[in-house]
């Protein structure tokens, strides 16, 4: 039966992973919503995380973020074992998370919008110049062609020129691991496509991509592997590969499919037990989690 909490060697060789999460716990009150998870994102591949609402999926992003501080685990980044106590802690060692509501600012345009609050100044003004060509590098650096100018203020962008924005802004601060939060939900076919060939040139660039998503084509099509959270607990990692959307579903769904996921001794299977997760969203949790 296969390890829920460990991907199979690639091409005959262990693969270290750049980020690495070993039994971590989360409270919130008598709820315990994060029980016992491991999690692995790897440089240049693309991780999804799935899910059903409640899984757990937002506070484990939120304490990978230093959101949250997990209540007990290990937390490995780039082979060094790490405690994040905040979210700019989590961006200095190079983890940036795009939220659903990508955080951007409808009046500003789009340099702005990549520096903001990390403005670059010069002789206490803002260096206009060096922001607009690291913008333009790293829009250039991801293959960026739908965006007109620089210097369109974001309330004219489409929503997939928005997402990409943001995506953009997650990776110019040379960033090794990107958090994509649901980046596909509210966008159409074209720029639905627009932002999974984005993703996966972020993992083309050697980043760790973890993307949360529902959408299991949007997965299929882009993942590496996939990691499944069932009620709090880590189901299984798997190579996308390996398994069939179906199998996927399964596992959202129950934790098992056939052989694959959680031991039957693991389930569970009474509400009274002490410290069982339950199926709610934690305090702040965005409705996709």
């Amino acid at each position: 039966m296969t390890s829920p909490s460990t991907l199979p060697a690639q091409a005959g060789q262990e693969i270290a992973p750049l980020l690495s999460l070993r039994g971590v716990n989360k409270h919130f009150g008598a709820v315990h919503v994060l029980q016992q998870v491991d999690f692995d994102a790897y440089a240049g591949q693309v991780t999804a995380l799935v899910g059903d609402n409640g899984a757990g999926k937002s506070t484990l992003i939120k304490g990978i973020a230093g959101i949250y501080g997990f209540d007990s685990g290990e937390y490995t980044f780039d082979g060094d074992p790490v405690t994040v106590t905040s979210p700019r802690h989590a961006n200095d060692l190079g983890i940036e998370v795009v939220y659903q509501d990508l955080a951007l600012c409808d009046n500003l345009d789009i340099v702005h919008n990549l520096f903001l609050g990390r403005e670059i100044k010069k002789n206490g003004l803002l260096d206009e110049a060096t922001m607009e060509r690291r913008a333009t590098e790293t829009l250039d650096g991801l293959s960026v062609r739908t965006v007109k100018s620089i210097r369109q203020q974001v309330a004219s962008l489409s929503g997939g020129q928005r997402q990409t924005v943001a995506i953009a802004r997650s990776v110019i601060w040379n960033s090794k691991v990107v958090i994509l939060d649901e980046p596909t939900a509210a966008l159409g076919v074209a720029q639905t496509e627009q932002v999974l060939k984005l993703v996966r040139r972020l993992a083309d660039k050697g980043l760790a991509v973890v993307l949360i998503s529902h959408n299991l084509n949007d997965v299929f099509e882009v993942a590496d592997n996939i990691s499944v959270l069932y009620l709090g607990r880590m189901a299984a990692q798997v190579r996308a590969g390996d398994v069939t959307r179906n199998q996927v579903v399964e596992l959202i769904t129950s934790g098992r499919a056939g052989t694959l996921g959680m031991q039957p001794e693991a389930e569970l299977t009474s509400a009274g037990v002490p410290d069982v997760a339950v199926p709610v969203s934690d305090p702040g949790a965005e409705a996709t989690s």
